[in-house]
């Protein structure tokens, strides 16, 4: 299929803006071309993974689905978004064939290294308003070297809860089938509450409701973050903890093995953490690398708060803004505005997609670490099915 600019540079026409609080609007939105494809998935069991103490695999599969799209299209950029225990995204219709075999290989992938089931599916832009809901996106520039998609229209939602129920599902990979996960780690230490607890928020719009009625509550809500220590981010000024041997040595190795042997994998995981802890920890320069200056850049990049049809944010929160965001989201589910949920931990965790350490156009995708954005979601999906 030859490329056109109604596809191919679709994603590219989309200029990033920097005030988080404007996504709120649906204004800030621009719709995909209808023969864009929008990707989907959904780690199976994600509650049970946080009760047994796997949220950070749990993560890192998610992360895996976004990681293997990118590697899969070359480093062309593209709209997608995490969501802890899952990830969507959206391709030109010219990529759609490599952007399934991914999927299906990360599907393959979860269950023969970590035993997670993984729900996968594609559906065509067209037929989610053929289904009479829409799907927009906007591009938030979180920091000089990267920008995040921001979506909205409900057609995001819709494409999952139709996964969940199996439409749109793809064929199975062979056995043994192995995505291309470069770049995906999780080598930062956990980033412990300076303020109180972290807090991740899920907050949802009644079906029903207009868009300029949510979009004063999400403002709201923004703005009472905003009043947190630098705006309830979890990093640090200087960048996320780091401590050696990380935590997510074992899980980078899963993800970059290939078809070696996963020892040798962590074995080189663990050598180039040591590395970086080094360096970090002496302020040495190697090559023109600056492992501080990179620290920091890894915190300014770092996605805490996302529009995915509603708002989610992983804040660093004290006690007295957690009382009036609750008060907030409260009146406004009982006006029947939105559906909420919230849940406390005492750290965040991070999972990282570095193409290069000597760009700044790496990824960071932050959640609570003890359950986060799945376990706040919980409290929609509950209140959902009564």
């Amino acid at each position: 299929m030859e490329d056109t600019p109604s596809s191919t540079e679709f994603y590219a026409s989309v200029i990033p803006q920097d005030d988080f609080a404007i996504f709120a609007d649906g204004q800030a939105y621009t719709a995909f071309p209808d023969d864009w494809w929008v990707g989907t998935s959904d780690i199976v069991g994600s509650t049970q993974a946080v009760a047994e103490g796997r949220y950070k695999t749990v993560n890192m599969v998610g992360a895996a689905v976004i990681s293997a799209q990118m590697n899969a299209h070359g480093g062309a950029d593209f709209p997608f978004i995490f969501g802890g225990d899952g990830a969507g995204f959206a391709v030109p219709a010219a990529w759609k064939d490599r952007a399934e075999d991914a999927l299906a290989a990360v599907r393959v992938w979860a269950r023969e290294e970590f035993d997670i089931g993984l729900r996968v599916g594609m559906v065509r832009v067209s037929d989610i308003r053929a289904a009479g809901l829409d799907i927009t996106v906007a591009r938030f520039q979180a920091a000089k070297g990267v920008d995040y998609a921001m979506f909205s229209g409900g057609g995001l939602s819709w494409a999952e809860e139709r996964m969940k129920t199996s439409a749109h599902g793809l064929p199975e990979a062979p056995k043994g089938t192995k995505p291309d996960l470069t770049g995906l780690s999780c080598r930062w230490s956990h980033m412990p509450s300076q303020h109180g607890s972290i807090l991740s928020v899920v907050i949802a719009p009644r079906v029903d409701v207009t868009t300029p009625e949510f979009a004063r509550l999400a403002r709201s809500a923004i703005e009472l973050a905003h009043g947190l220590a630098r705006a309830g981010h979890p990093a640090q000024q200087a960048g996320p903890g780091v401590d050696w041997p990380p935590a997510g040595a074992t899980l980078e190795a899963h993800a970059q093995r290939g078809n070696g042997s996963l020892g040798t994998a962590r074995r080189k995981a663990l050598f180039e953490s040591f590395m970086a802890w080094v360096l970090i920890k002496t302020g040495l320069k190697v090559g023109g690398f600056d492992a501080r200056r990179y620290r920091r850049v890894v915190g300014q990049n770092a996605d805490f708060r996302k529009f995915e049809d509603g708002l989610k944010m992983t804040l660093d929160c004290d006690a007295a803004t957690e009382k009036r965001l609750r008060a907030l989201l409260e009146k406004a589910e009982a006006d029947g505005i939105i559906r909420f949920g919230l849940h406390a931990q005492s750290e965040a965790m991070m999972t990282c997609i570095v193409p290069s350490i000597l760009r700044d156009d790496h990824i960071h995708f932050i959640d609570g670490a003890a359950g986060g954005y799945t376990v706040a979601a919980q409290a929609i999906k509950t209140e959902k099915a009564r």
